[in-house]
């Protein structure tokens, strides 16, 4: 997620080359899958967003009620729209219904940024989930209100999706006295995969193509007014006119879309200068697809990515350090002898407060058929556990108001993956090898008894729809808080394991004992070669031993 307002024009004036606002989504169509499911991802990454899970109950409201709308981020009042009727149960970023709508930002043109805007980009996807059923009604349901009562927050793209079809929309206020946005959505082809990660994507639109684009009538007219298009409609590109690229937004963001991209198609090699920061290169495509069906498991994958098996790999340069570690510490960009460098942002990064991806299935009910897998913390060593999309309660260890960025909790998911992760942080490459064994152990066991679950849950749902919905909250809830505790015993064995920079020997899953009952002297595994070379070439001569 991102800081809106003035903070974020602020951080793109000062810091233009290099995108602040950072989070990545993953689409996946249909016949693009292995089982048939319509898939999104999302890490929603921040410094200071904690990972919890939003959770609004369905609900009938009287005539003449108002809804009150606070900027996601900041908590900032903004005003009052009208409230609906009735509303739809919302679990994260998913409704009862298998709508489910992500984003990430792309900040653009700053003078678009409209401060008397009532709708921030968080307000509209929370309120569209409880008002809508279908993308297409969503796509319609946002749009409405943006230009009905003005857009809050800077250039965004929004992941929409339901069990049928999976859309891309890019947005952009228009500036303080300009109410409303420009706008324009593209339906992702069924057996196609596509991708965003805080830069403009769409290119040309396609406007005769009313079946799977939208578009605001004045998303050219705006872009020639303001002067930053001149030319013919079929020329005129969305992402040229509103959010041109840098070298952050190539190399910070459309890197990350290349990175997931090439795993499915090995022509992608031609766009790596492109990545690298060449903006005269021909651009990637908003879409591709893939040489062979994706599964949840890959998906998963996708969001714990660090560029591995490419040059731009975290773990090969000197930063990694010994161990290998594929995280850069911010800021992103450092200056030595008056030269700019950049740290490399990877789909995985330490600063995610949750990463989800919704799971949409069209051949069962609604309340069985959307699961939104969710983990916290770096999706690298995040477990995605399953909540179904009609659970009426939120786990304890994902619940808000179990802990925050201030006060640590033993309960707390976010909690206990954090203290997990900054231990791996600094002796990475030992540890991930445990983290991976709990990580796999966990969610490959989900894959297991989710059809289990579903097939009970339609066993239910026939005879009674509200027991298959209790009986869904008790194994999502249980699951998750099962999961969290895990991780804390993880956590424990971690410590214990390499404490001092020492590593204990084990046999058979056990930490060896002397014939005294004390601890087997440790292992001490050092540093590799490569590590210890460069320290010889900058301190040989005087920590020579004789």
């Amino acid at each position: 997620m991102k800081k809106t307002g003035l903070l974020v024009t602020i951080c793109i004036l000062v810091f233009s080359s290099i995108k602040v606002m950072a989070c990545t989504g993953l689409l996946v169509g249909k016949k693009a899958s292995v089982d048939g499911s319509v898939m999104i991802s999302y890490a929603a990454d921040s410094h200071t967003l904690y990972g919890e899970l939003y959770r609004w109950p369905a609900a009938k409201w009287p005539k003449g009620a108002m809804l009150d709308i606070y900027e996601w981020d900041t908590h900032k009042y903004l005003g009052k729209i009208p409230q609906v009727e009735e509303t739809y149960s919302v679990i994260g970023n998913m409704n009862e219904h298998q709508l489910a709508i992500t984003e990430s930002t792309f900040g653009g043109r700053e003078e678009l940024i409209d401060s008397t805007g009532i709708m921030d980009y968080g307000s509209l996807i929370y309120v569209t989930l409880q008002r809508c059923k279908t993308a297409r009604e969503a796509i319609k349901t946002m749009t409405d209100l943006v230009k009905e009562y003005g857009y809050y927050s800077t250039g965004e793209s929004f992941s929409i999706a339901d069990k049928n079809e999976v859309w891309i929309m890019e947005m952009i206020g228009k500036g303080v006295g300009n109410k409303g946005a420009v706008w324009v959505a593209i339906r992702i082809p069924d057996d196609c995969i596509a991708a965003h990660a805080n830069q403009s994507r769409i290119q040309q639109i396609p406007f005769d193509d009313k079946e799977n684009c939208i578009y605001s009538p004045d998303v050219v007219s705006f872009a020639r007014e303001k002067g930053y298009f001149k030319g013919k409609d079929k020329d005129f590109s969305f992402q040229k006119a509103y959010n041109p690229y840098d070298f952050g937004g190539l190399r910070g963001c459309e890197a990350r879309v290349w990175s997931f991209f090439r795993k499915y198609d090995k022509s992608m090699e031609q766009y790596t200068e492109f990545i690298k920061g060449d903006s005269t290169k021909t651009p990637m495509p908003l879409y591709i697809k893939p040489n062979r069906l994706l599964s949840l498991q890959d998906v998963q994958a996708g969001m714990r990515d660090h560029y591995e098996g490419t040059d731009l790999d975290m773990t090969k340069d000197p930063g990694a350090g010994p161990y290998k570690v594929p995280y850069r510490w911010r800021p992103s960009r450092y200056e030595v002898d008056g030269q700019l460098y950049t740290n490399e942002r990877a789909i995985a990064t330490q600063q995610t407060g949750f990463v989800i991806i919704p799971q949409l299935r069209d051949w069962l009910p609604d309340p069985i058929g959307g699961i939104l897998w969710f983990g916290v913390d770096d999706a690298d060593m995040a477990v995605f556990t399953p909540l179904y999309c009609s659970i009426q309660a939120s786990p304890e260890c994902y619940r808000v108001g179990n802990g925050d960025m201030m006060n640590f909790s033993w309960t707390s998911a976010f909690w206990i993956h954090n203290w997990v992760a900054n231990m791996a942080y600094h002796k990475y490459s030992y540890m991930i090898q445990d983290i991976r064994k709990v990580q796999q152990e966990l969610e490959n066991g989900y894959q297991a008894t989710v059809p289990l679950i579903d097939k009970a849950a339609q066993e239910l749902y026939v005879k009674d729809p509200k027991e298959a919905v209790k009986f869904l909250t008790w194994f999502s809830t249980t699951t998750a808080d099962q999961a969290t505790e895990r991780w804390k015993k993880l956590g424990e064995y971690l410590l214990v394991k390499y404490m001092d920079g020492n590593m204990k020997k084990e046999k058979d899953g056990k930490f060896m004992q002397n014939g005294y009952g004390l601890s087997e002297y440790p292992e001490f595994p050092g540093y590799d070669e490569e590590f210890y070379r460069n320290i010889v070439k900058s301190a040989g001569e005087r920590l020579k031993a004789y």
